[in-house]
This record gives C-alpha cells, structure tokens and sequence, in this order.
C-alpha cells in the first residue's frame, strides 16, 4: 500500500485531526483499472456533495482531480481510497471554521481472485445490527462506519461474501459494504435511503442505465416479502460492479434462494464496455 497525505508521500497524521476523533469526514473508494478511475466523476459528485452538506472546505476540484489520476496511473488494476476530513483542531465537537481540510489518499492492489469472485453468485445473511436513523446523513459515505463494522463482525464464514442490513423497522436497506437490487418483471427495485444506508456511486450507475435494459426503476422501502417474491436479486458497490446473490440466509431460519443472474450480467457487459 502507498499512502499520501495532503499531497505528500507519507503515513503520518496528526493526532489533533477531527477525522479521527470525531470521524468528521468522509470517504470515497474506487476502482482502478486500465490506470483509469472508474466512475470518478460520479465519486467527485458525491465527496463535494457530501462536503456541502457537512459544511467541510471541499479540496480544490481540479487539482484533486489530477492528484487522484495521477496516482492511480501507477497501477492497471488496483484499490484507490480517498479519506477527506475537516482537517485538525482544538478539543471539542464544535469545529472553528479555522480547519485546513485534510486529504488522505491510500492505493491499495486488488484482492487475489477479484474478478472471479465478482462473477460468480453470492451468499448473503441477515445481519442482527440495524443502521442508525439519521435523515441528514443519509446517503453519505461519512468515516463513522461502525455500524458497518458490528454487522461485519456478526460472521466469520468466509464462504459467506457480504450482511444485508436493516432499519430496525422491517426494511432491509443495503449490505455492510453495498447497496441491493431486486428485479420483477420489468421492475428494479432497490432501497429508498431518506433515512439511512449509503448512496454508492455504482447504484446511481445503474439507476442511469435501467431504462437501457427495459427496466423500471423504483426506490422504496424493501420487506422480506419483496425479497422472498423476487425473481432476481443483485448487490453493488465501487469496486465489484454488480453481484447476483445466489441465497439470503436467515440465521436459524428461513432461506432464500435464486437462480436468475441475467440483469446483473447485462449491467456488468454494459459497465465493462464503457
């Protein structure tokens, strides 16, 4: 892993920043492949978004941008993590409005098998740990990850590739590191986010390009019951693409089961030919 900080080759931080005391941030991870950056203008939309919306002094747009290409032209096929925080400051939740934005930029190489793994059908579970209502933050890829992070932990199965988690209220919203699909018909449904779960850049890809598939798509609360009546189901994030899930399995419980990847596979010829 190479790490650069404000510019800079190098892994030190300084204890006082808010990024890591409060989590005061925001992140975006992407993929690298041809020494391109896939989706990066959508990345950029949702950091400088995101920025708006917690009142953080957003990096200089175009010098990131070529910082960010820059480093990911080292590598054909690699991982690219962009931390963003308000930067260092005195003790305290309240931030001066004195902060130097801080940018931490980490790139990583792809998992061993990646590829393969992206291709083939997926094992889910149901997580226990619900995702925090908060309708400010939702949709945001802030640094508080923890309730990703107890979901994450609820497994060790290695067999099993990702948790699908919910809202406490019977709604399943979005897996610890993805967002979900649900196909019917010609309907593509996936999970409202007004309350909680992330706004991944590979879903708004996808919510773009339904229509090229003769698809509609709806967002809106999702139940076990419209998981159970689907006729295909499908995972995404930034760095996999799109994922059929072959089973949801509820602990101790009931299985579900599918065996139609075709949308997931139309997406994923569309994504790759871009």
């Amino acid at each position: 892993m190479s790490v650069w900080v404000n510019g800079r080759r190098r892994s030190t931080l300084d204890y006082r920043d808010r990024g890591l005391n409060y989590g005061d941030g925001l992140f975006e991870t992407m993929r690298v492949l041809g020494r391109r950056i896939r989706l990066l203008d959508y990345h950029l939309d949702r950091l400088y978004a995101g920025c708006r919306r917690l009142r953080i002094a957003a990096p200089n747009g175009a010098k990131l941008r070529r910082e960010l290409e820059r480093i990911a032209s080292a590598r054909n096929d690699a991982i690219l993590k962009l931390i963003v925080t308000r930067g260092s400051g005195v003790r305290g939740y309240r931030p001066t409005g004195r902060e130097r934005t801080t940018r931490i930029i980490q790139l990583h190489a792809s998992p061993p098998g990646s590829a393969s793994q992206a291709a083939t059908r997926a094992r889910v579970r149901l997580c226990a740990t619900p995702l925090s209502i908060n309708a400010r933050l939702a949709g945001l890829k802030t640094l508080n990850r923890l309730d990703a992070v107890l979901a994450r932990a609820e497994w060790r199965d290695a067999r099993i590739w990702e948790g699908l988690m919910g809202d406490g209220e019977g709604g399943w919203v979005c897996g610890t590191m993805s967002n979900l699909f649900l196909v019917r018909g010609s309907t593509l449904a996936t999970p409202l986010l007004d309350r909680c779960g992330v706004a991944g850049v590979m879903r708004r890809w996808i919510l773009a390009n339904a229509a090229s598939l003769r698809l509609r798509p709806v967002e809106r609360r999702i139940r076990w019951r419209d998981l159970a009546s689907a006729d295909e189901v499908f995972m995404s994030n930034a760095v996999v693409g799109m994922r059929s899930v072959r089973t949801i399995e509820r602990p101790a419980g009931e299985t579900l089961r599918f065996s139609r990847t075709k949308t997931a596979d139309h997406f994923r010829i569309r994504l790759d030919a871009r």
